[in-house]
């Protein structure tokens, strides 16, 4: 088994996996409840260290990297770029996945020298047509209010086409850490309802565009995947990346949720390895 490393940043003490060799491979984590990137990234890892230096960065406040105490997400975009200079890295290729993408496209916004080509996996984008938040957002937020098993399962159940992939075991791992204090608190500063709807209203008070409305920045060729039956990040919110990121492509996976790289593995994996090595 790959073995937990850490490394001391300006941003902190941050966690990471480091496997296989060739050009560098940063894997960003997602966020919700006991979510990591050993858990996110594990079963594709074997496929892209055959052809890659994999770095799976464990952001701070999901229970593996220190939590920092700011918003998840502001602190994983702050992660970023000390975490590849304390390891001597100028560029790198991404996969991120859902919030991991949006983080991996602020850092190919303000950093492009940095990345050479993006991969995201759903999450990233604005509502269409779909109603907002979504079904899988919505049963985050009442996970993180009030934290039960069952409210788990709920949320687990609407990360995936096929539900048998929730098993015990995945359940057991989940709410080991989703509950540990710590973890728990960090996760309420990002989808506690209070939270989420103070964030949301101080985005539209801002004198600033919408994260979403700043995807023509990116240079980086990019790759968006996308289960098809997603719904935590429905398929429509792809329309807006796909249209206004330059150098954008759009693989559409069926039979297929929120986690693509584990639900359709096979075919992620092949459709990203030949995007990375064209």
């Amino acid at each position: 088994m790959t073995e937990l490393r850490e490394i001391q940043t300006p941003q902190g003490v941050l966690r990471y996996y480091d496997s296989g060799s060739g050009p560098v491979l940063l894997f960003l984590h997602g966020s919700g409840p006991g979510v990591t990137g050993w858990r996110n990234f594990r079963g594709i890892l074997p496929a892209f260290a055959a052809h890659h230096r994999c770095l799976i960065l464990e952001f701070p406040g999901f229970g593996v990297s220190p939590d920092v105490r700011g918003h998840p997400m502001v602190t994983a975009q702050a992660a970023v770029a000390p975490f590849l200079d304390a390891l001597g890295v100028d560029r790198a290729d991404i996969i991120g996945n859902s919030m991991g993408g949006g983080v991996g496209i602020n850092f190919a916004i303000h950093h492009p020298e940095r990345v050479g080509k993006l991969v995201t996996i759903g999450g990233i984008g604005t509502n269409i047509f779909s109603p907002g938040p979504s079904e899988g957002i919505r049963l985050l937020q009442e996970f993180t209010e009030d934290p039960t098993r069952q409210r788990l399962v709920d949320w687990l159940r609407s990360m995936v086409y096929d539900e048998r992939l929730v098993t015990e075991e995945l359940i057991e791992e989940r709410w080991h850490l989703a509950t540990d204090p710590d973890t728990l608190a960090a996760a309420r500063r990002m989808y506690g309802k209070a939270a989420f709807a103070g964030m949301m209203k101080a985005m539209r008070a801002a004198d600033a565009p919408m994260p979403w409305a700043q995807m023509h920045k990116v240079a980086a060729p990019t790759l968006l995947t996308w289960g098809r039956d997603d719904r935590v990040s429905p398929l429509d919110m792809a329309l807006i990346p796909m249209r206004t990121i330059p150098h954008a492509e759009l693989h559409v996976f069926p039979h297929c949720g929120h986690w693509a790289m584990i639900e359709a593995k096979a075919a992620f994996e092949s459709t990203v390895l030949a995007f990375l090595a064209r």
